[in-house]
């Protein structure tokens, strides 16, 4: 990543205020169970957004990104959803979402730019909000805390870009740390840091970047949201989350149709993975873990129909290749899978993973091994 402070001095001839980098993340397992009011376990990723920015006195917010040319400009006075260029919804969400709730925002010129794979279902529309809310605030002289500014940035995403997301991707950008997982309980808001020493277990997590189209993501995404507030409805519970697995038949039995009773066994199912996952790291017995992430491609596959088949290509080279477990990780409909893998075997999954692509016809995936680390921060 080049100098984001010399970068912004190029595009806007003067010294920026402030630097601000937040992660990407990797869901390790719990897809589509933070809507739910359920429980996941992601981690950062050493790839990471810069936002770096200075203040302007006219109340106007420049922002620019070098993975893009040209930049974009909207005015603090009358920001509303719909008012905003595409190139700049989601630091115009940030900047507005502050102003909702009444927190003092000048304007301010942003320069961003980003190592993360973009399309690649690894957060970076978390990380470019979680970044900008930093940086507003922090050129005002105050800092929010790292769950404020996960909810803030989540309510950019779902009341003014109209993504109805939960809050997982937000709280792995601001609360992860270095070398563990972030167990996050999507309804209380609490979070735990759990271990995830890969190196000392002698195994590693195997990233492929499918780079498949994500098409009609958000459509099917908010649809599978709104059909699971309705079987939540139909049951007589707050969220999805209060079915358990033992009861998880009964329930099932009481929904009008086959796709509904899928979405919700998907829900249920993962909760329950997310609390094994858990277990077996505390105990030290992540070898155990693999069997689990491969439960959860199933189901993602089968029952909540998210997956493609650049995804499942790459998910069964994987496990041919001795992989311990492999899924689809993200919201689906493309981007990246995990691997769970001996630290000896990496080469020959990644290897198989790629002859498998090109034996299908499909373009090279990106491959990389992913290493836990720390959530968003003040550089500069």
């Amino acid at each position: 990543m080049t100098d984001p402070a010399q970068q912004f001095r190029e595009a806007f001839g003067r010294s920026p205020d402030g630097v601000w980098a937040a992660p990407g993340r990797i869901n390790l397992i719990g897809e589509h169970t933070d809507y739910n009011d359920g429980f996941a376990l992601p981690v950062a990723l050493p790839h990471r957004l810069t936002a770096a920015a200075a203040r302007r006195g006219d109340g106007r917010v420049r922002v620019r990104s070098l993975q893009f040319p040209g930049g974009h400009e909207f005015s603090l006075e009358g920001l509303a959803p719909d008012t905003v260029a595409d190139g700049a919804l989601y630091q115009a969400g940030a900047v507005w979402a502050l102003l909702k709730e009444g927190h003092a925002v000048g304007g301010m010129d942003l320069l961003v730019d980003s190592t993360i794979p973009a399309g690649s279902g690894l957060s970076t529309s978390a990380a470019l909000c979680c970044a900008t809310v930093l940086s507003a605030t922090g050129l005002q002289g105050f800092e929010p805390s790292p769950a404020e500014v996960a909810r803030l940035a989540q309510r950019a995403e779902n009341d003014f870009v109209g993504m109805p997301c939960g809050i997982m991707d937000q709280s792995a950008v601001m609360l992860a740390e270095r070398g563990r997982a972030l167990f996050l309980d999507c309804r209380s808001f609490e979070t735990t840091s759990e271990p995830f020493d890969l190196a000392a277990w002698g195994l590693s997590l195997l990233v492929v970047d499918t780079r498949a189209p994500r098409r009609l993501v958000e459509g099917a995404y908010a649809e599978r949201r709104a059909s699971c507030e309705e079987a939540a409805r139909l049951l007589g519970v707050a969220a999805l989350r209060d079915i358990g697995a033992d009861t998880l038949a009964a329930a099932l039995g009481r929904l009008p149709d086959e796709r509904t009773r899928a979405r919700v066994r998907h829900v249920v199912s993962e909760n329950d993975r997310v609390l094994q996952v858990v277990e077996l790291l505390r105990a030290g017995r992540a070898r155990e873990v693999g069997p689990l992430l491969t439960a959860s491609h199933v189901s993602l596959r089968n029952d909540y129909e998210v997956s493609v088949a650049e995804v499942d290509t790459a998910v069964e080279a994987a496990l041919s290749a001795g992989a311990l477990g492999a899924r689809i990780t993200g919201g689906g409909f493309g981007g990246c899978v995990i691997a769970l893998v001996d630290a000896d075997r990496v080469d020959a999954c990644g290897n198989a993973v790629r002859a498998a692509f090109a034996e299908r016809g499909f373009g090279a995936p990106e491959v990389f091994t992913a290493l836990p680390s720390r959530g968003a921060r003040r550089l500069l």
